[in-house]
């Protein structure tokens, strides 16, 4: 907004300054024309009255009388270009200071009774030849004009004008720039309060509910979709309390626990992420925000739609199958994490499957919340996503430079309850092996110890 207000004050700077030039332009146009046709009028009357009808007649006395009344000093020429009179203030020699060739060629050569006479390094000399004629219009030589343009006054309107425009400007700055400080913080405080929040939801835990009051329009839509998945947690926790089937609730309890914490964790990455560049001064406007909140509700929703499930006797959600964009849904889940350390690459614009949209995000998070999570924190990550296709399949690739794994758990990187990590269940890529199977897809790796992993994802397009 503040680079808007800065572009629009030099742009009506620079328009003022065009339109005064333009008018003081012509201002000393209509003004040396007006004073020439006055000054012309007055010495044909003159000649007239002298009787003899020509310049030549005309007495210094009278010269010097039109040159005071039109406060406009002139010479007057025959017309061979030979100096006949002047007014006191031009040093000509009568009889002896003739005209240039060219001036006099361009009266005989055109129609045209006035010569303009262009003076590049002056802008503010103007001067001007004219004919003059008798009242019968008969041509009696050529009058000399010198015309000095005074821009003092112009000059002094322009810059008191350019000082207020300024000034008004000046302050529409610090206006802008006030009021974009406080519409940050004032998102940003919403945004920081419903990141804490999420941080602390469990599960088995009494969750409690964000407040929308005096939450930005853009934030609203985020607020109540926590909302509601709060409730259905609570909902599910109370179905599964009376449920008789320990066994089952509990290995499935922990599935779904790694389900719900597994969006939670790059939704907190998104919030860190908005918060340093706030901090570094980055302004965010509406779109922007609004981008961000789709991509938490994105992961709300999903966690709302294992909730249900959840409530239905601990079932994961049944897969379902739609037309959609690998491409769109992958760089979707992108999103949700530090995109200045991915790098997303697809040669196509479109590569569709018959997929579950939910699903696939799910994929997407999982490899990529691993891959960051491989990657030691003294090393600056480097993640790879790219996708491509072949005849019949989708193929994604997903690398990283983390620490690999190892020959001995290759085997066994599959298996439910498997984990290298001091945290987490080891379902996620149980999980993902078992969602690709029922799309008739796999998914493999390639790992070198302390060089980075890379997983292959392969489900059949349309």
């Amino acid at each position: 907004m503040m680079v808007f207000v800065v572009v629009e004050s030099i742009m009506i700077a620079g328009v003022t300054l065009y339109q005064f030039n333009k008018q003081n332009s012509e201002y000393h146009k209509d003004r040396l024309e007006r004073k020439e046709k006055n000054l012309l009028v007055d010495i044909q009357y003159e000649v007239k009255k002298s009787l003899a009808l020509t310049l030549e007649s005309l007495s210094d006395s009278t010269v010097m009388e039109m040159a005071d009344v039109h406060n406009m000093e002139f010479e007057l020429y025959n017309l061979d270009g030979v100096l006949i009179k002047s007014s006191t203030a031009i040093k000509g020699i009568p009889g002896k200071t003739e005209l240039d060739k060219n001036i006099l060629n361009f009266f005989s050569e055109n129609s045209s009774n006035r010569y303009m006479q262009e003076e590049k390094n002056n802008s503010y000399f103007k001067p001007s030849y004219n004919l003059v004629l008798s009242l019968e219009n008969k041509p009696l030589g050529i009058i000399y004009i010198p015309y000095f343009a005074d821009d003092t006054v112009s000059k002094e309107e322009r810059s008191s004008f350019l000082i207020r425009l300024g000034f008004v400007h000046g302050n529409m700055i610090l206006v802008a720039f006030v009021i974009a400080f406080f519409i940050s913080s004032f998102v940003t405080k919403s945004l920081d309060a419903i990141g804490k929040t999420i941080k602390q939801t469990r599960l088995t835990d009494k969750n409690i509910k964000i407040e929308n009051h005096n939450t930005p329009k853009e934030v609203v839509a985020l607020v109540e979709s926590y909302n509601t998945m709060i409730d259905k947690l609570k909902s599910s926790a109370v179905k599964l309390a009376k449920s008789e089937r320990e066994t089952a609730w509990r290995e499935m309890a922990k599935q779904v626990a790694h389900e719900i914490k597994n969006p939670l964790t790059p939704m907190r990455l998104s919030i860190q992420t908005f918060e340093r560049s706030y901090s570094k001064g980055q302004e965010f406007s509406k779109e922007k925000i609004k981008e961000f909140s789709d991509s938490l509700i994105q992961q709300i929703d999903t966690m709302s739609s294992i909730a249900t499930a959840f409530s239905d006797f601990a079932e994961m959600p049944t897969p379902k199958k739609e037309k959609l964009n690998v491409i769109q849904i992958v760089d979707v889940a992108l999103d949700i994490f530090n995109r200045d350390f991915i790098e997303f690459k697809c040669e196509d614009k479109e590569i569709e499957a018959s997929f579950d949209r939910t699903q696939l995000i799910r994929i997407t998070t999982n490899l990529l919340k691993n891959a960051f999570q491989a990657i030691p924190e003294n090393k600056i990550p480097e993640i790879k996503v790219s996708i491509s296709q072949n005849a019949k399949q989708v193929l994604i690739l997903i690398s990283d430079n983390g620490y690999g794994i190892s020959k001995s758990d290759t085997e066994k990187i599959f298996e439910p309850n498997f984990t290298t990590k001091s945290s987490g269940m080891g379902l996620g890529l149980s999980m993902i092996k078992s969602i690709l199977e029922a799309y008739n897809g796999s998914i493999s790796f390639k790992s070198k110890k302390n060089k980075g992993t890379t997983f292959e994802v392969k489900f059949p397009k349309i």
